[in-house]
C-alpha cells in the first residue's frame, strides 16, 4: 500500500499539466491518507513522455521509490501506462500495491583527467561520449583488453532499459529490459563500422580520448567550455566537456531503478506499437 508519493512533471508540457493536476485531485480525493509532496516518497508518479520518466529517474535516486510513468509524449518505452484511458485505472491499483516491480539496471560514469576525478554521473539509458561537428579518436578496452579504436562521431554505453533509445538510433540491438547487461555501439566510425558487443555487467568499460580537432564553435552555456568533444548522460543537462588524454570509466552502479508494471509482456507490446509487429 503507497503511504507517500510525489508527482513530477515538466511544466511547459500542457498535457502533463492537466494530468498531474488529475492525478493529484484523483489520489487527495479517493485516497486522502496518501501523503502527496514527500522529499523522501515511497513512490513517484512521473507524467510525460519517456524524457520526463529519466528525469524522475535522476532526481528521485533516493530513497530508491517505486515509478509509475503515465505516457503523455510520444514514445512511452518507459512508461508504465501509454494509454491516457488506462491512467485512473492504473492509478487506483498503484495505490492499493497491486502491481510488479521491475528492477532496472544504471550505470554510473567517472571521468579522471591527469589522475583527478573531473565528472560523475549516473544513466538509465546511456552514457555517450560524442563530438557534435567533428571527429574523435577513441580507445575501448573492456577490463583492460582494448576491443575497439574508434575514428567517427563518437561512442555510447547503454542499459538493456537504453537499448530502445539512442542505441537503436545509431543501430544498436534491442536487449530486453529484464538482461543486466551493458551495450557498446559506436556512433558513425569512420572505418569500417564493427557491431555492438552486449557486455556482462560486472565488467568495466575504459573510454581513452586519443585525440581530436579543437574547434571552439559551440560552448557550454553554463561553464562556458568549448563543447568540440561531450559526455552526456542520458542526453539531458548532466554533461561535461572533454579534452585530450581524459579516460571515462563506465560500470554499473549499485542500486536499480524500479518501476511499476501491470502486465506481463508489455515491453513486446511496446515493441508491436512502436514497430507494427505482427
Amino acid at each position: 500500500m503507497i503511504k507517500t508519493v510525489s508527482i513530477y512533471f515538466r511544466n511547459d508540457s500542457p498535457m502533463s499539466v492537466i494530468w498531474g493536476g488529475k492525478v493529484k485531485y484523483w489520489i487527495e480525493k479517493n485516497y486522502p491518507k496518501i501523503k502527496i509532496g514527500s522529499k523522501k516518497s515511497q513512490a513517484v508518479i512521473a507524467v510525460g513522455g519517456d524524457g520526463t520518466i529519466l528525469e524522475a529517474s535522476q532526481k528521485f535516486q533516493r530513497p530508491n521509490p517505486v515509478i509509475l510513468g503515465l505516457n503523455t509524449g510520444h514514445v512511452g518505452f518507459l512508461a508504465s501506462v501509454r494509454d491516457e484511458k488506462d491512467f485512473l485505472t492504473a492509478l487506483e491499483k498503484f495505490c492499493k500495491g497491486d502491481y510488479r516491480v521491475s528492477k532496472k539496471l544504471m550505470i554510473k560514469a567517472e571521468v579522471t583527467r591527469k589522475g583527478k576525478k573531473i565528472f560523475a554521473s549516473n544513466a538509465l539509458n546511456e552514457i555517450a561520449i560524442m563530438s557534435p561537428l567533428g571527429m574523435v579518436e577513441l580507445e575501448v578496452c573492456i577490463d583492460d583488453h582494448i576491443v575497439q579504436y574508434i575514428r567517427g562521431s563518437g561512442v555510447m554505453v547503454a542499459t538493456a532499459t537504453g537499448s530502445t533509445a539512442y542505441n537503436l538510433s545509431a543501430h544498436g540491438p534491442i536487449v530486453m529490459p529484464d538482461i543486466k547487461c551493458m551495450v557498446l555501439t559506436e556512433i558513425l566510425d569512420h572505418n569500417i563500422p564493427t557491431p555492438s558487443i552486449v557486455i556482462k555487467r560486472d565488467r568495466e568499460v575504459e573510454i581513452k580520448v586519443i585525440e581530436f580537432r579543437q574547434r571552439g564553435f559551440l560552448n557550454i552555456a553554463k561553464s562556458g567550455a568549448p563543447a568540440d568533444l561531450l559526455i552526456t548522460a542520458d542526453g539531458g543537462e548532466n554533461l561535461s566537456a572533454l579534452q585530450k588524454g581524459d579516460i571515462i570509466r563506465i560500470k554499473r552502479s549499485p542500486g536499480l531503478v524500479k518501476f511499476a508494471e501491470f502486465e506481463r509482456g508489455y515491453f513486446f507490446k511496446s515493441l508491436q506499437e512502436k514497430f507494427g509487429y505482427r
